[in-house]
């Protein structure tokens, strides 16, 4: 299962998430999304926001999806499967200041991920990947993979044990655990402990990331904040350690 900088299977490349003039914030009022009062529209995915987001950090979470879809920034989606699972899955993300804005009722069928106003750091990259990292490069990720991989290569992303991705997550585990264990082996390389994260709709997403967003050298310079939880932080790390993840 090879993983690249891009959402397709093309080469890798740095994460370098630059500021696109062409995005516009439009008012929204979508049926059950209407505490949102504004959006922006990524390749046909809503992302919407609170009166308090600020517009800096609304734009900069849509020129990370952009930049996740079309990596090249040639105008031309990189995968156009996955980007029609997620538009068939009706994907949106939504920006949140107080936890109370995230108390909606989306309408059925449309899979979504929120991400907050102060964890978005758009300075993260640009300051060489250190201080407090942008928490955008992980949730529009997360949106990507839930709605768009996990449907369009079921075999490879899909969310469930039979997938190659839940196989290669049993070995960076140390095992196969369903249930969270209460102390994962020595040799685990990815060890999550959040009780509240299932074994396919969850696990299998956080290692996704971790995964993708290490190749891309996120995680770089974050091996002391992140090592309990995941410790092949480089792209180097990865290639040598992490074999199922990368063939």
């Amino acid at each position: 299962m090879f993983i690249s900088c891009k959402t397709g299977n093309t080469g890798s490349g740095p994460i370098n998430f630059g500021k696109d003039p062409n995005f516009k914030i439009i008012p929204n009022n979508d049926i059950g999304l209407s505490g949102f009062n504004r959006k922006v529209i990524v390749f046909g995915i809503d992302l919407y926001a609170v009166s308090e987001v600020e517009d800096l950090k609304l734009l900069h979470a849509a020129n990370v999806m952009a930049q996740y879809l079309d990596n090249d920034e040639d105008g031309l989606i990189d995968n156009q499967l996955v980007l029609t699972k997620m538009i068939e899955n009706k994907a949106f993300l939504v920006m949140w200041k107080k936890e109370k804005d995230l108390n909606i009722r989306p309408p059925l069928g449309r899979i979504g991920q929120d991400l907050g106003n102060d964890e978005t750091n758009p300075s993260f990259i640009s300051d060489g990947k250190t201080g407090r990292f942008d928490a955008t490069l992980e949730e529009v990720l997360h949106l990507i993979n839930n709605a768009g991989h996990s449907y369009a290569y079921p075999a490879a992303f899909g969310q469930n044990q039979k997938s190659a991705l839940s196989k290669a997550m049993d070995i960076a585990r140390g095992g196969h655990f369903f249930k969270i264990p209460s102390v994962y082996p020595s040799k685990a390389w990815f060890s999550y402990y959040d009780s509240t994260c299932d074994y396919e709709s969850c696990q299998t997403i956080e290692y996704l990331y971790w995964s993708l967003t290490s190749m891309l050298g996120a995680q770089e310079n974050r091996l002391n904040e992140i090592g309990e939880e995941w410790k092949l932080n480089t792209a180097d790390l990865l290639e040598n350690t992490d074999i199922e993840i990368i063939n």
